[in-house]
């Protein structure tokens, strides 16, 4: 039996249906969360290719998203994810203006990170 690979990242209905309007809008897109202060602690949404990822960056995870040709991905600054590595991560969206910078900051909503920490067996299947 095999069991699928655990993932560091996951996205509720009500984001993958945000998701969905933004590509159709935008082109693919991407998410990057920064770990600043204020909107730096929120994911943002850019336009595939649009944001620079650097050396420091790690790449959690592609989203899949039904309705979306190619996968999403997600990219955490380094120093965040050093605080952040134990944890899976699910992009939700609620009600509420983000950052300007984002993509969905014109439709009155914005993107949120909610958290859990890995299983003991997540961890070691991400390690291997």
């Amino acid at each position: 039996m095999n069991t699928p690979a655990p993932q560091r990242v996951a996205v509720t209905d009500q984001a993958a249906e945000l998701i969905r309007r933004l590509v159709e809008q935008h082109g693919h897109v991407m998410f990057h969360q920064s770990g600043g202060c204020c909107d730096g602690s929120a994911p943002m949404c850019y336009p595939h290719g649009e944001f620079r990822t650097g050396v420091n960056d790690v790449h959690l995870g592609d989203l899949e998203v039904e309705g979306v040709a190619e996968g999403v991905e997600v990219w955490m600054s380094g120093p965040q994810f050093e605080y952040w590595r134990h944890t899976h991560l699910t992009i939700d969206v609620v009600s509420g203006r983000g950052s300007g910078f984002s993509l969905e900051a014109p439709e009155g909503v914005r993107f949120l990170l909610r958290s859990r920490l890995l299983t003991s067996e997540e961890l070691a299947g991400l390690e291997t």
